[in-house]
């Protein structure tokens, strides 16, 4: 199942269940979608596309494909390597990915796999993993790498934190949906061009060592998105280097889930 969280054509915020034969609408689901909630009959027209998932943290693991970790001269590390996304920082497919009035020359792009936490987990095991997750969505890991690298001391949340940085959608696929999402085809796409195409196989840690391993650290409540790393191509370490641009559209697609896709304009 797609679950969609979109704007309808009188602003109202709704969740609904995508379906590919009706791409214009979808029926609404009431309650809670992460607990007990019922699908309608009713249906509605999707006026604006907004995040799938109200993140209550955005988790996000950088150096998890060994061929990332080539390009950017970094080790693989021996576990996976935590940061922070402000949860001010998602859109949703088809708004804009907006860059900063305060100025970076260097925003990169990367497409991830992303996570949504289903059930509470704390401690558990890498076979207990798959019980609390409740699908997974395309996401984009927008970096500003000045202020990731320089501007910031190498604290890297400021720099993947401006509003708009965490594009997450277009919808959320139920688990039961994917077989097996350790070995999905994931690309970005810049313009037309392929600029990152690998499999999530390639990933150093997969979907259950990741979950188990920050549950050992934290709660993950339900509602938490967890970026699961970019595969190699990203931008900054291309001769020469790929910077987003006003004026481009990029594009994450992930095998078995879809595509996200977001315009790039000047804050003004």
């Amino acid at each position: 199942m797609k679950i969609i969280r979109f704007a309808s054509a009188d602003k109202e915020v709704l969740y609904g269940v995508f379906s590919p034969d009706r791409p214009d609408c979808a029926r609404i689901i009431e309650g809670d979608v992460l607990g007990d909630y019922k699908i309608t009959s009713r249906e509605e027209k999707i006026s604006q596309w907004l995040p799938p998932v109200i993140p209550v943290n955005i988790l996000a693991l950088g150096i998890n494909y060994k061929k990332h970790g080539d390009e950017t001269a970094m080790s693989c590390p021996d576990q996976p390597i935590l940061f922070i996304k402000a949860t001010s920082s998602i859109t949703g497919h088809n708004n804009p990915v907006v860059l900063p009035l305060t100025g970076s020359d260097m925003v990169d792009y990367e497409a991830e796999l992303a996570i949504v936490i289903g059930t509470s987990a704390k401690n558990v095991k890498p076979a207990m993993a798959m019980d609390h997750i409740f699908g997974y969505t395309c996401a984009n890991d927008v970096s500003a790498r000045d202020w990731q690298f320089d501007k910031q001391k190498g604290q890297w949340a400021r720099g993947k934190s401006f509003d708009t940085f965490c594009p997450l959608g277009p919808w959320i696929v139920t688990k039961d949906e994917i077989d097996n999402p350790n070995d999905l085809v994931i690309r970005a796409i810049l313009n037309g061009r392929t600029v990152q195409d690998a499999r999530t196989s390639e990933m150093i840690f997969n979907i259950q060592t990741i979950v188990s391993n920050l549950s050992c650290a934290m709660t993950l409540l339900p509602g938490t998105v967890i970026l699961t790393g970019t595969p190699e191509g990203v931008g900054f370490t291309r001769q020469p280097p790929l910077f987003l641009q006003a004026g481009d559209v990029i594009s994450i697609e992930i095998e078995n889930i879809g595509t996200l896709t977001n315009n790039v304009i000047k804050e003004i």
